[in-house]
């Protein structure tokens, strides 16, 4: 049964101190919740491991499992944020505009999402993330830089409670990101809705050289994002999630008491007998002194939010976990700045072919460490990223790019003194000594002396918290999610998983890599909630409060 709280909290809730324990916020969560909607809270929703299952506690409406650019603008909309089509607006798309028309006065989450979104074509295979892309940024692919058709209005008493639970601040993966590299989206692309990123970044700088940024940039644009929309009352930082799982409940049995997790045996056994209830949430909080504090929440819906960068991929041979070996940007970057690589002689060894790899190429080059760079492709691959960038706005990557066709590697001469490519290789094995072996496409092998490796070939999300790491979401629930190969299977508009009720995905877990895309599908899953509210008609009043500022 689905039940969304319509209550909110009142200007008078207090602020949080630097001090005080994530516990105690969770638990001031609940008396809010206890206390707004009458009900006996038999237990707080940060609880000891030990705590039996039968002590209930609040029900959260939605937990939004990461707190990166996609589970902050999912908590912009549920905070109530509503998109309209602007008094003025003109689509350049007349068909998409003659649509809008229809319906202008009801904002676009009220709106049917799958007609406004027929016909419309873009660099996403999710049609809600093209539509939101269209109106936020029209033609924005054909080189336009129109205006949003679109303007925002808070309208409190749409807002759904909800905690979007992150390992760092709010930004998620971009406070992680290397800093001495330019973002391969504009400025404006990486922005969510209500703040202009060039608004916000003319105030922090006064030379705009250029539409692309700086990593760093875009993690304090969001940070800052969070507390001018008033959205930090709903984030909780430094949180780890464990477990994700369902609770059922006996079908006869109408005591929310009884909930209870069951095993997988007992489930097949009996499953006639059970139906599904609330998603139950553990995980820890680091704190200041860096222990460890355990938490149990309970939710009705879950989204995941989480990105795709949590693991980087390997290349599972002989001799990958071997220290001189590296599997990131950050990794990589802090041995050059900590003065590891410099004055050796011995080539870095970077395998992949994507702009990670182009990264670190650059990041070689620029401190002068020569670089053998690895790649399975043929340089005149039509899928390589570089031949999707224009020139002018790029220069950097097809500076690389340049470098792997025209240096490549030749039995009749030695490595070169500063980069050597090596395309349709792979690495076979890294040994002891420092050493790796290469393999040709024609099975020629190859020994090199390292300095060290950088292994870039991709990221794999980590959702060791579900069952089965998550795989039974995906399009092939035999293989570990990815953002490209296999993505969490979803409904196109709602972003709901097929596999499992009441669970959402966003951002990189479905396909949608780039931020400009990511922001539909909160749009989808704001509009599945607020649709199912309104057709349970089950609210509950709220007891007080002037709402979110």
């Amino acid at each position: 049964m689905f039940l969304i709280y319509q209550c909110y909290f009142s200007s008078s809730f207090r602020n949080y101190s630097d001090t005080e324990t994530e516990g105690e916020i969770f638990n001031s969560l609940v008396q809010y919740f206890g206390d707004n909607l009458g009900r006996k809270v038999k237990a707080m929703p940060l609880v000891e491991e030990t705590s039996l299952l039968e002590d209930s506690s609040v029900t959260f409406p939605v937990v939004i499992i990461g707190n990166g650019p996609s589970g902050i603008c999912l908590s912009y909309m549920l905070s109530g944020y509503r998109p309209y089509l602007s008094s003025e607006a003109i689509h350049p798309n007349t068909i998409l505009n003659s649509k809008l028309e229809e319906a202008r006065h009801l904002s676009i989450v009220d709106q049917d999402l799958e007609y406004l979104s027929e016909g419309l074509e873009g660099r996403s295979s999710n049609p809600v993330a093209v539509l939101f892309d269209t109106l936020l940024h029209p033609d924005a692919d054909f080189g336009y830089d129109y205006p949003s058709v679109l303007h925002w209005k808070l309208e409190q008493h749409h807002y759904i409670p909800h905690v979007v639970l992150g390992k760092g601040p709010p930004g998620g993966a971009w406070h992680n990101m290397e800093g001495s590299m330019l973002t391969i989206s504009f400025g404006s692309w990486m922005e969510l809705p209500g703040l202009k990123f060039k608004d916000w970044v003319s105030s922090k700088r006064r030379n705009l050289k250029g539409d692309r940024v700086m990593p760093e940039e875009i993690a304090r644009y969001y940070k800052h994002y969070v507390k001018v929309m008033g959205l930090q009352k709903n984030f909780r930082e430094n949180t780890y999630i464990t477990s994700v799982s369902r609770l059922y409940r006996d079908q006869d049995d109408d005591d929310d008491s009884q909930d209870r997790d069951i095993s997988t045996k007992h489930l097949q056994i009996e499953k006639s007998n059970f139906i599904k209830r609330n998603w139950e949430i553990r995980g820890y909080q680091r704190i200041a002194d860096g222990s460890h504090v355990p938490f149990c929440l309970f939710a009705e819906n879950v989204a995941l939010a989480t990105g795709t960068l949590d693991s980087p991929a390997h290349l599972e041979i002989e001799g990958e976990d071997f220290p001189f070996v590296f599997h990131s940007m950050p990794e990589f970057g802090a041995a050059i700045n900590k003065g590891k690589l410099r004055g050796k002689v011995d080539p870095v060894l970077i395998v992949g072919s994507g702009l990670t790899a182009a990264d670190a190429i650059l990041c070689a080059y620029n401190s002068n460490i020569p670089v053998i760079h690895v790649f399975r492709r043929r340089v005149t691959d039509p899928s390589l990223i570089f031949k999707q960038l224009p020139k002018k706005l790029y220069p950097e990557y097809h500076k690389v790019y340049h470098m792997m066709c025209t240096q490549s590697y030749s039995v009749d001469s030695n490595l070169l003194s500063d980069y050597t490519s090596f395309p349709e290789h792979h690495v076979l094995s890294f040994k002891s000594d420092m050493k790796c072996v290469l393999q040709s496409v024609s099975g020629l092998k190859k020994i090199f002396k390292l300095s060290a490796a950088v292994v870039l070939i991709g990221s794999h999300p980590n959702l060791s918290f579900l069952k089965d790491q998550g795989c039974y979401l995906g399009h092939k629930s035999s293989q570990p999610i990815t953002c490209k190969g296999n993505p969490v299977e979803i409904d196109t508009y709602t972003y709901e998983c097929i596999k499992e009720a009441n669970l959402f995905a966003l951002g990189p877990l479905v396909g949608d890599n780039f931020v400009r895309f990511l922001k539909g599908g909160a749009l989808g899953v704001t509009r599945c909630l607020a649709t199912r509210q309104k057709k349970k008609h089950l609210f509950v009043e709220r007891g007080g409060g002037d709402g979110i500022a």
